[in-house]
């Protein structure tokens, strides 16, 4: 799928912040700019850290699929759904809907998605879900912090859409992104830069305190410093920040056993 199909092409918008979050709206309008066909499917409530979970709320093995509209977009197709965005992306390119989305954004989530840690991300989730099933897929985070000061700029990540969606669109079929971006005004911003993989998050969750047989969890800003190049040092110094992912596959080099990698060799303990 070239660029110049870009605008022909139906694009499934999703995220792990719930259908009701802004910037849900906000990833919406600014597909619809570059005049993609919009479908807006999202979980009914907050999902974050559902990964590309696939756990649904059911009423006689139904999940309740609801229509929504969202605000400023009226006569947009959208859907609040009780289940997890991995699991809406799934359904959407297994038989929802029709025709079968080209295309799934992810986001605009409510904080910035980096590090390893994107392995618990419902945001990045949708998008690898989408990969595995042979579709482009993006996801695009907002980098607020944990101390918000001022409105989000929703604004600034749909700016940078189109020339994501100009990289990905030219990219093999599976092809998956994610973009972070600085929470700033576009004139503000550094250019887009590729980053590798932080160690660690921007954002840690500590157990505080066990109380009454209950633990009481915290977020913390992460005290380790972030590796030059990385999506998490790059982010810091005001760079939107774009990664190719690769979803779940056999390991690239041999870490097991040459007794256990070989094929054909004798399970210990099984009856001859």
């Amino acid at each position: 799928m070239g660029t110049e199909l870009v605008r022909r092409c139906t694009a499934l918008v999703t995220n792990d912040d719930g259908i009701d979050s802004p910037g849900l709206a906000a990833l919406a309008a600014a597909a619809l700019r570059v005049d993609l066909h919009v479908v807006v499917a999202a979980p009914a409530r907050q999902s974050s850290g559902a990964s590309a979970g696939l756990m649904a709320t059911s009423q006689a093995s139904r999940t309740v699929i609801e229509r929504r509209q969202l605000p400023g977009l009226p006569g947009i197709e959208a859907y609040a759904l009780e289940a997890q965005p991995g699991y809406i992306v799934r359904a959407a390119l297994r038989g929802w809907l029709d025709p079968v989305p080209e295309l799934v954004l992810s986001g605009i989530n409510h904080g910035a998605n980096v590090g390893r840690a994107i392995l618990h991300s419902g945001t990045v989730g949708a998008a690898l879900t989408a990969g595995v099933n042979g579709v482009r897929g993006l996801a695009i985070s907002l980098d607020v912090g944990l101390h918000l000061a001022q409105p989000p700029h929703w604004d600034t990540a749909g700016y940078l859409l189109p020339g994501i969606l100009a990289m990905l669109t030219g990219a093999p079929a599976g092809t998956v992104l994610t973009l972070n971006v600085p929470d700033r005004p576009v004139e503000a911003l550094n250019e887009l830069r590729h980053a590798t993989l932080a160690r660690f998050g921007a954002v840690q969750s500590r157990v505080e305190r066990v109380e009454d047989g209950q633990l009481h969890l915290a977020l913390v800003d992460a005290d380790t410093q972030p590796e030059a190049g990385s999506d998490s040092a790059l982010l810091a110094a005001g760079h939107p920040t774009v990664t190719a992912l690769e979803s779940v596959s056999e390991a690239s080099k041999p870490v097991l056993p040459e007794w256990l990698a070989s094929a054909g060799q004798p399970i210990a303990g099984a009856a001859k």
